[in-house]
């Protein structure tokens, strides 16, 4: 267990710093690293989320000239990573059928928030950052119409032939997820806002980091699955 939590440390701090996408028309950007973070959680619980979701999001801070976001990462992140490994472990005993019917119902809202945000926040001009290098993407509206599609397509389907207690993943991911948004809106906007003059950028990056909080879970429901197989072979 100490390996893997050194393992997910590192990962959860090189996919954090290895890619992210910033749009220069709301001047807010979002990195793929809440995916590894629950990721981490749904694999081998809380502890080992928290502490890979804090300190490898600290260290991506550090490494990446954030240090006054450091501290307030170590403690979101952590937290994000605790709750999702925690309610993980605490599913509820429904029917197959109410599964079924929840596990749709939180699909068709995943895919919906990802078109709306994707839409509305990542179309367009998009400053992406691969490594060291940069580049501008021109992302157009009907790639996410797309995307949004095809996820609530594949978790129907998902949900009524193989996982139909998908839905209580798909929660788990969102609460830990919102925490993350909320931890850091408070950090900006009461901590780090006077002090610069920016609570307003602290509003306008709800929905960076709402939408950075739906490619994690779409990331992380794609990956948890094989993952956990090929586990089980080990």
């Amino acid at each position: 267990m100490l390996s893997v939590t050194a393992i997910f440390t590192a990962l959860v701090c090189v996919v954090t710093m290895s890619f992210s996408v910033y749009v220069p028309a709301t001047r807010g950007f979002f990195n793929i690293g809440d995916s590894m973070v629950f990721l981490s959680a749904l694999l081998f619980g809380p502890l080992v989320g928290a502490f890979a979701g804090g300190v490898g999001s600290g260290l991506a801070d550090l490494l990446l000239g954030y240090s006054y976001y450091a501290p307030a990462t170590l403690v979101i992140k952590g937290f994000e990573g605790f709750i999702v490994g925690e309610l993980n472990k605490r599913k509820p005993s429904f029917s197959v059928g109410s599964w079924r019917i929840y596990t749709l119902t939180l699909g068709l809202i995943i895919g919906g928030l990802l078109g709306y945000f994707g839409i509305n926040y990542y179309s367009g001009d998009v400053e992406v950052a691969l490594g060291s290098s940069y580049f501008t993407l021109n992302i157009p509206q009907t790639l996410w119409a797309v995307l949004s599609v095809l996820v609530v397509a594949s978790i129907t389907y998902l949900a009524w032939k193989h996982d139909p207690e998908m839905g209580w993943t798909i929660f788990t991911v969102t609460v830990g997820g919102l925490a993350m948004v909320t931890g850091y809106f408070i950090y900006q906007y009461f901590l780090i806002g006077p002090l610069f003059q920016i609570e307003v950028v602290a509003i306008a990056e709800v929905p960076i980091n709402v939408g950075q909080m739906i490619v994690g879970i779409v990331i992380s429901l794609l990956l948890v699955k094989p993952i956990k197989k090929y586990l089980s072979f080990l």
